[in-house]
C-alpha cells in the first residue's frame, strides 16, 4: 500500500547531458511517478526534445520537464543544439562540461521555486548536491552504469582512457575526482544503481568509499511505438523466430570505415538475417550517400536481392530486441544497451569499443549470456571472428548453453524487478522523513 507521504513526496532529478544518462534517469523517472512521486526532470533544452516529441509522455502527468538553461556567455562557443554529448564536436567537450558547471545557479533558483524534498543527480554534477544542500535538500547519487562502482586503476586503462580519466581536468576537477566527490555527497551514504542483486552479487563488493550501493534495477523501456517504425517490424515479422541478429553500436560510438567494412563482410560470411544500425561521427544530414559510400561495392544491393538484411541509420532498439525473431545482438555493450538485451532474452555478441564497454563485456560473458568477438581487443575486426562469433549464438549447437542463460536471466528479472524497485523507493521515503525529524 502507498503511503500518503509517498502520494505527495516531490523530486527534482538532474541527469547528464548525454542520451546514455537522460535515457535511464527518464526511466527511473516514470518508474517512480508510477508509485506516486512528482517528479521534476531537469535538463537543457535539447536533451529534453526527445523526450517532448515522444506522445507517450504525456500519458504520465505526474512528470513535468524543466528546462536547464546554460549561461548564455558560453552560446558563442556552444550554440543551443550543442547543449548535448550526441554530435558534440570531440574538442567542445570539456566546453560543455564547463557550462554544465556554470548552470548551477540557475539550477539554485529552480530549486527555490520548486522546493523539492529530493534531488537525484549524476556522477558528473557534485554542484548539484551543493545547491540541494544549500536549500536543507536532501540529495542522493544515481549511478547509470554498473561498473562505476569500481574506481578504474591506470594499470587497468589504455592511454585514451587514462587521459580521460586522471587527466583531463576542468575547472580543476578530473572526472574521477568529480565522481568521487558525487559518491561522498550522497545523503545518507547511499547511492542508487541502475542493476541488480544478481549482478551486483556478481560483480562483487564495491570499493570502500561507497556507503549502503542500492540497486533499483534494469530501468529498461517497454517497447514503443515510433513513426518510421512500419518498415522494420514488418521485415521483421517475416523471419523465423530467433533467426535475425540486430547490429548497434549506440548513439555515440562509431565504426571506422575499415571495421565497417569488415562488420559488412562478416554478415554476409554469417548467412543469418540481420538489422544493422549504421552511424557515422558528426554525420547528420545526406546519411543515404554516404552509407552507399562506405560499405563494400555491391553489399546493399545483394543483401537486397537476398532479403538478408536492412540498412538503417536509426532503430526502435528496444522494439527489435523484444521482438520474437531477434536472435542475437552485435553490441558495443554500453551498459544501457546491455541490460536491454538481458532483459528481453536476447543473447550478446560483444565488441566493446572503449570505456567501461570492455568491462561490460567481460560482465555478460562470465555471465553466460554473450560471447566476445576476441579481436576487436587489439583494435581491429575481422570479418572472419565475427561470422563465427554470429553463427555460434544465433545458430550452431556450440551456441545452445548462451541461448539458455539469456532466456533463463531474462525471466528472472521479470520476476524480481519490481521488489528490487520497491526496496529502493523504501528507502528513499526513509531518507527524507528521517530529515524531517
Amino acid at each position: 500500500m502507498e503511503s500518503k507521504q509517498e502520494k505527495s513526496m516531490s523530486i527534482v532529478m538532474v541527469p547528464y547531458l548525454a542520451h546514455g544518462h537522460v535515457s535511464p534517469f527518464y526511466e527511473f523517472a516514470k518508474k517512480l511517478s508510477n508509485k506516486g512521486f512528482h517528479i521534476y526532470f531537469c535538463s537543457t533544452p535539447i536533451c529534453l526534445e526527445p523526450i517532448r516529441n515522444n506522445n507517450n509522455h504525456f500519458d504520465n502527468h505526474q512528470i513535468k520537464l524543466i528546462d536547464l538553461q546554460l549561461p548564455s556567455s558560453f552560446h558563442q562557443q556552444l550554440p543551443p543544439h550543442y547543449h548535448s554529448t550526441k554530435n558534440l564536436p570531440h574538442h567542445l567537450m570539456n566546453t560543455l562540461l564547463a557550462a554544465f558547471d556554470a548552470s548551477k545557479p540557475a539550477f539554485s533558483d529552480i530549486l527555490k521555486t520548486l522546493r523539492p524534498e529530493l534531488v537525484i543527480y549524476d556522477g558528473f554534477q557534485p554542484w548539484a548536491a551543493e545547491a540541494a544542500r544549500e536549500l536543507n535538500i536532501e540529495a542522493v547519487l544515481f549511478i547509470t552504469g554498473v561498473q562505476s562502482q569500481k574506481i578504474p586503476k591506470v594499470t587497468e586503462c589504455n592511454k585514451e582512457q587514462m587521459d580521460c580519466f586522471f587527466k583531463n581536468s576542468v575547472n580543476g576537477m578530473t572526472p574521477i575526482q568529480r565522481f568521487l566527490k558525487c559518491v561522498t555527497s550522497s545523503s545518507g551514504h547511499m547511492v542508487l544503481i541502475k542493476s541488480s542483486t544478481e549482478i551486483q552479487a556478481k560483480f562483487g563488493k564495491p570499493e570502500d568509499v561507497f556507503g549502503d550501493v542500492v540497486p533499483v534495477g534494469p530501468l529498461v523501456q517497454r517497447p514503443l511505438d515510433h513513426d518510421g517504425d512500419e518498415k522494420i517490424m514488418d521485415w521483421l515479422n517475416k523471419k523465423e523466430a530467433s533467426s535475425v541478429v540486430f547490429v548497434s553500436f549506440g548513439s555515440e560510438n562509431f565504426l571506422s570505415q575499415e571495421e565497417i567494412e569488415e562488420m559488412a563482410h562478416g554478415l554476409e560470411l554469417s548467412n543469418v538475417d540481420f538489422i544493422w544500425v549504421v552511424r557515422f561521427e558528426g554525420e547528420i544530414n545526406n546519411v543515404k550517400k554516404t552509407i552507399h559510400e562506405a560499405l563494400p561495392q555491391g553489399f546493399l544491393e545483394r543483401i537486397q536481392i537476398q532479403g538478408k538484411g536492412l540498412i538503417i541509420d536509426w532503430a526502435p532498439q528496444v522494439k527489435i530486441l523484444a521482438h520474437t525473431s531477434s536472435g542475437g545482438f552485435v553490441s558495443h555493450c554500453g551498459w544501457n544497451s546491455t541490460l536491454e538485451a538481458m532483459m528481453y532474452g536476447v543473447p550478446i555478441i560483444a565488441i566493446p569499443l572503449q570505456f567501461d564497454q570492455p568491462l561490460n563485456a567481460n560482465l555478460v560473458v562470465d555471465m553466460g549470456v554473450a560471447i566476445e568477438v576476441p579481436a576487436r581487443r587489439e583494435k581491429k575486426i575481422t570479418r572472419q571472428e565475427v561470422a563465427k562469433a554470429i553463427k555460434t549464438v544465433v545458430v550452431e549447437e556450440q551456441g545452445k548453453e548462451v541461448r539458455r542463460r539469456a532466456k533463463e536471466w531474462s525471466e528472472n528479472w521479470k520476476k524480481k524487478e519490481d521488489e528490487e524497485f520497491h526496496v529502493a523507493v523504501e528507502k528513499l521515503l526513509q531518507l527524507v522523513q528521517q530529515s524531517k525529524k
